[in-house]
């Protein structure tokens, strides 16, 4: 039903505020030894998943691909690679998640498909004029002999936006030239992802996250190519509609078509739009006619410190009410430098802070010190700040472990396309950082060329083996490699230490379902005179209604200086306290 009561959530409601986990398929866990995560592997650790405490898992792009771009290249939307498993390992591993009490949420990518996809296919071949190539962006080259780009625009990923074919004309790519941009102004392909969201809806998805959801609709025709700015694809956005490529107002008609789909079912399947836009647009995108909720980024790109912070939980509750929506809270994905690490970098302004962390990672880590004791403590304290937060909380593969960027994986051992289109100084290094498979257990570890800390079970090359058979050949090695120093972070060894961040996830999750989202309330008091004055600018506050009575307080201490713990019940802390007070980088809850 429903209208169904769970946790003070109906039925329909329960994203609001949710703690979703982000999958990525190829590196959460390999059923098959064959050196990538599978489907089967998702399955098969599903009891870790229910133990974390999570209310859902959102699944990074399954489908056939080529991996020019870690699978958003998508040749079928309606498959899932043959490496990864069948559809019917895909339909178990939904029954498995629904039977522990957990939702199931896909990647769709609407702006582009592969240039493996059918419909690319036919483009080519119909040619020039074609229905079939208009479901493209293909333009005219410039030059006498049409022999140069339409326009100057650089693609996302490094080189030109587009790429020409056979015949002469150029298709326009956003991101790797693999990845065609459709043409959202042909009905076709209007019909063809209405299509798509039904398939995997019929199959029991519950949602969908969708991928730069602000990029679809483009604006090629208000003047000639030539004449728009050179610097559109990187263009800092702002609230006019102006820009050419990304946040059009005429993408909104595109998530009512895509609402009324959703509307079909019962409930109805959730959405959540990746749009990096400016923070006042954000709430269009996550109107109940639309998708329903938006990425807020501003906590992912947040500096260590109070004011970064406070302005983003601000900006994040403001945009929530404004869309009459629940915002969402997140610190790493797959595009970004792990918090634990960006933590333990230099901390100065919000945009320098991040050229240092590209830098970093560019360099392999050796421009600046990465202080991982620093950034662990801080990535503690961040958590349950994040965790106190109305609204949903979207928690990356790895970071509940505690887990660090590699930045040192060898240049001829990377697969991002950034790490390919860019070259000479600037090159970089790209997101493989943050993608690296993940650490099951450390167990004995044998030489470093054949470890894998359990990612992978066995050397079959068949789907449905559990686990290694005396005997069995061993495991491939992961498809980007381990560093040694994973062992630390190996679940196995996690599990076994109260004081492990695994352990703080688990004891956070299970407290904030307990008492703060069991309430329904979304509500959120700032508690702005909870520390002494001089420093209220180090400190973020605020209290929550607790569902078994009382106000849960929420404070996190960003300055030098220990600050007061407020009277009450110590319910949970980032880190052991003392004497009555909360050190630098803590955070503790307490009930009042």
């Amino acid at each position: 039903m429903a209208d169904e009561q769970h946790g003070g959530v109906s039925a329909a409601e329960w994203w609001k505020q949710a703690v979703v986990y982000q999958i990525y398929p190829r590196s959460f866990k390999d059923a098959n030894g064959d050196g990538l995560g599978d489907i089967p592997g998702v399955t098969k650790q599903m009891g870790y998943l229910e133990a974390l405490g999570v209310d859902a898992i959102w699944l990074s792009p399954f489908y056939p691909s080529n991996l020019a771009d870690g699978g958003y290249d998508v040749i079928d939307y309606r498959n899932v690679d043959p490496r990864l498993g069948m559809l019917e390992d895909f339909d178990e591993m939904v029954r498995a998640a629904h039977a522990s009490g957990i939702k199931v949420i896909v990647d769709i990518v609407p702006n582009h498909t592969s240039d493996c996809h059918v419909m690319f296919q036919e483009a080519l071949a119909a040619g020039p004029g074609s229905p079939e190539r208009d479901r493209y962006i293909f333009r005219p080259g410039r030059g006498e002999a049409g022999e140069l780009p339409p326009n100057d625009w650089q693609s996302s990923f490094g080189g030109p936006a587009w790429e020409r074919v056979a015949d002469g004309e150029w298709y326009l790519h956003l991101f790797a030239k693999e990845q065609p941009d459709l043409n959202w102004k042909n009905p076709e392909v209007h019909e063809e992802f209405k299509k798509t969201l039904r398939f995997w809806s019929d199959r029991g998805v519950d949602g969908f996250r969708v991928d730069v959801a602000h990029a679809l609709v483009k604006d090629l025709e208000s003047r000639p190519l030539d004449e728009f700015p050179a610097d559109a694809v990187s263009a800092p956005l702002d609230t006019s509609g102006s820009n050419p490529l990304w946040d059009r107002p005429e993408v909104h008609q595109i998530y009512r078509e895509w609402r009324e789909v959703f509307n079909e079912y019962e409930p109805p399947r959730f959405a959540v739009g990746e749009a990096w836009v400016h923070p006042d647009h954000q709430y269009l995108y996550a109107s109940p006619e639309e998708l329903g909720q938006v990425f807020n980024f501003e906590f992912a790109k947040a500096n260590w410190c109070a004011a970064d912070f406070h302005r983003a939980i601000e900006e994040g509750l403001a945009s929530a009410e404004r869309s009459g929506s629940t915002t969402t809270w997140v610190m790493s994905n797959h595009d970004v430098v792990r918090h634990a690490s960006r933590y333990g970098l230099p901390q100065v302004a919000a945009r320098a802070h991040h050229q240092i962390a590209t830098d970093w990672v560019l360099r392999d880590g050796a421009s600046y010190i990465e202080d991982r004791a620093v950034g662990e403590r801080r990535a503690r304290a961040a958590i349950l700040m994040e965790l106190a937060l109305p609204g949903s909380v979207y928690i990356y593969q790895g970071e509940e472990l505690g887990l660090f960027e590699v930045a040192d994986i060898p240049w001829d051992r990377l697969e991002d396309p950034q790490a390919v289109n860019t070259s000479g100084a600037r090159q970089i290094k790209g997101r493989d950082g943050c993608r690296v498979p993940l650490p099951w257990c450390a167990g004995d570890l044998p030489e470093p060329a054949s470890w894998n800390a359990n990612f992978g079970d066995g050397a079959t090359g068949t789907f449905g083996f559990a686990d290694r058979t005396e005997g069995a050949p061993a495991p491939a090695a992961p498809h980007l490699p381990q560093p040694l120093w994973f062992e630390d972070f190996a679940v196995d060894r996690e599990e076994a230490d109260p004081a492990s961040m695994l352990a703080l996830y688990r004891g956070a999750l299970q407290l904030r379902a307990r008492e703060l989202t069991a309430t329904g309330d979304t509500g959120l008091t700032w508690l702005e005179d909870i520390t002494p004055e001089a420093q209220a600018d180090k400190v973020v506050a605020f209290g929550r209604p607790a569902a078994s009575g009382g106000t849960i307080l929420c404070v996190t201490n960003f300055g030098e200086t220990a600050v007061p713990v407020p009277e009450g019940e110590v319910l949970l802390s980032s880190i052991p306290l003392e004497n009555g007070v909360l050190p630098r980088d803590a955070t503790v809850w307490v009930r009042a």
